[in-house]
């Protein structure tokens, strides 16, 4: 059987046809290696995210400690820096009377307290216990957590967990357990 197409002249064998594509076997194949590379890789994408989550929310708790300390070595009255376990927030507070009694310290004047999630992200990190770190004009850091002059914030999210130290002079030194 002689077929013509745009002037030339093919053989093709009774029965024999040429294919294209894919057969259902290979296509299956491919599919069942995304599957498994999915399976893999889901896994420790979950854990990197984790991570980063975690950092954040130190990088956070750590900023808002030297925020806080700079705030009263440059204004020249104590400020305090207030971590709420249960809310997972933090507020500043401030003693411009130097009278011992603390008051919000917020950009908006409008608000009567604005206290800042400890991360930005919907599930935030843990902290293992309420702690106020009391900062005076000279740079010291006082706390009633503290234990031998070193305040210790324990974050956790998920499985992962970073130690913040705080001396009493406002050094932070960050710890994986």
């Amino acid at each position: 059987m002689k077929r013509v197409r745009g002037g030339q002249s093919r053989t093709v064998a009774a029965g024999q046809q040429k294919s294209a594509g894919f057969s259902l076997v290979e296509l299956l194949f491919v599919v069942a290696i995304v599957l498994i590379l999915a399976a893999v890789a889901v896994p420790m994408l979950m854990t990197s995210v984790a991570g980063f989550r975690l950092r954040g929310a130190v990088a956070s708790v750590t900023g808002a400690i030297q925020t806080t300390r700079y705030q009263a070595i440059f204004n020249g009255y104590p400020f305090q820096v207030v971590f709420d376990s249960t809310t997972l927030t933090y507020q500043v507070k401030s003693d411009k009377n130097r009278a011992g009694v603390y008051a919000n310290f917020c950009v908006d004047t409008t608000l009567a307290s604005c206290p800042i999630p400890l991360t930005g992200s919907m599930m935030a990190a843990t902290i293992n216990q309420s702690t106020t770190l009391t900062f005076s004009p000279g740079g010291s850091v006082t706390s009633p957590q503290a234990v031998g002059g070193v305040t210790q914030i324990i974050l956790t999210y998920k499985s992962k967990q970073e130690t913040i130290n705080v001396s009493s002079y406002g050094n932070t030194k960050v710890t994986i357990p």
